[in-house]
C-alpha cells in the first residue's frame, strides 16, 4: 500500500512547488519587477491625526508617486522605550520607502534646508490619505519638530494637515467671535451712526449740517457764476473806466490849483522879505514914508504897479 502511495505524494509536491512558482512569477510580473528596484528609507514625525493613512499608502512628490508608506508607529514605542511616559512626544512616526537610486543623508540635509517637507493629504471624498512631498515657499509659520533621539532613517520634516489647518483656524475664530464684546461693539455703532447723522443733517441749533452746507454752497457758486457772466462783466468793466477817467480829471484839476497858490506865496515871501529890509535899515521911512505898494498877484500886476511909481 506503501508502495503505490509514494508517487502520488511525489505528483502532489510537485503540483504545489509548480503552483508556487507560477504565484512568484505572477507577482514579479503584475509587480512591475519592485523586489529587485533600487530604493531608500526615510521618516518623518506627525504631531496631528494620521486616519486615513495606511501602510502601503502612496507617496507622491508633486503628484507623482516615488514610493509607498511601510509602517506607521508612535515615537513612544520605538525611540522613546525608557523615559517615562509622561516625558514621551508621542510623535507619529511614518516609515517610507522611497524608489530609485539610494540619497545620502548630506543630500537629503540640503534638500530640507531648501525646504522640503511632507504632509499628509487626502484623496478627496474616499478618506484615502497619502504622503505628499513637495517644496514649499516658507517655512516661517511651521517649526521642525524637535527630537531628542538618533533617528534610523534620514528624517524629513512634517507640515499640518492642511484640513487640521482648516479646523484650527475655524476654531479660532470662532474663539475669537466669543471674546468679542457685542453689546459694547453694539453701542459704540449706535453712537457712531447718531454722530454721522448728526453731521449730516445738523442738530437744528448751532450745526446747520453738511448738507445745509453743501446748499449755501450751491447757491454761492451760482452767484459766482452770474458775477462772472460775459454781460456782468462788462458793465463792470465800463463803469470802471469812467471812475479811471473823473479820478485823472480831479487829480490834473488839483495839480494846477497847487502851482498857483505855491507861486502866491512864493510872491508874498519876497514882499515880506523887501519889508523886513526897509525896517531894519530906515525904520522912520516906514512912519514919515509914502505908503507902501500894494501887493499884487504875479499875472503882470507888478509891472503896472512899478510904472506908477
Amino acid at each position: 500500500m506503501s508502495n503505490n502511495a509514494n508517487p502520488n505524494y511525489f505528483r502532489l509536491g510537485a503540483f504545489v512547488l509548480a503552483a508556487i512558482g507560477v504565484l512568484i512569477a505572477v507577482i514579479l510580473i503584475f509587480g512591475g519587477g519592485k523586489f529587485f528596484q533600487k530604493s531608500f528609507m526615510v521618516e518623518t514625525y506627525i504631531k496631528q491625526s494620521v486616519t486615513g493613512l495606511d501602510a502601503g499608502a502612496a507617496v507622491r512628490f508633486r503628484g507623482v508617486k516615488i514610493g509607498q508608506v511601510t509602517s506607521i508607529g508612535l515615537s513612544g514605542d520605538i525611540y522613546e522605550r525608557d523615559l517615562p511616559f509622561h516625558e514621551r512626544r508621542q510623535y507619529v512616526v511614518v516609515r517610507m520607502q522611497i524608489f530609485g537610486d539610494k540619497v545620502n543623508a548630506e543630500q537629503i540635509s540640503e534638500f530640507v534646508k531648501n525646504h522640503l517637507r511632507a504632509r499628509v493629504k487626502s484623496m478627496g471624498i474616499t478618506g484615502v490619505n497619502y504622503i505628499e512631498f513637495d517644496f514649499v515657499s516658507s517655512t516661517a509659520d511651521t517649526q521642525i519638530l524637535p527630537f531628542s533621539w538618533t533617528p534610523e532613517y534620514p528624517v524629513i520634516p512634517s507640515m499640518p494637515n492642511q484640513a487640521d489647518e482648516i479646523i484650527s483656524g475655524i476654531q479660532k475664530l470662532i474663539g475669537a467671535l466669543n471674546d468679542i464684546n457685542i453689546d459694547g461693539t453694539q453701542k459704540k455703532l449706535d453712537a457712531l451712526l447718531g454722530n454721522l447723522n448728526v453731521l449730516m443733517a445738523g442738530n437744528g441749533k448751532d450745526n446747520e449740517g453738511v448738507i445745509e452746507s453743501v446748499k449755501q454752497l450751491n447757491v454761492i457758486m451760482a452767484r459766482i457764476a452770474k458775477a462772472t457772466d460775459k454781460e456782468e462783466i462788462g458793465v463792470l468793466m465800463r463803469e470802471l473806466a469812467a471812475a479811471t477817467t473823473s479820478l485823472r480829471q480831479t487829480i490834473t484839476s488839483v495839480q494846477g490849483d497847487t502851482v498857483l497858490t505855491m507861486e502866491n506865496i512864493k510872491q508874498a515871501s519876497e514882499n515880506l522879505n523887501e519889508f523886513s529890509r526897509i525896517a531894519s535899515q530906515s525904520p522912520s521911512s516906514l512912519i514919515w514914508s509914502d505908503p507902501p505898494q500894494k501887493i499884487t498877484p504875479p499875472n503882470g500886476a507888478a509891472g503896472q504897479s512899478g510904472a506908477k511909481k
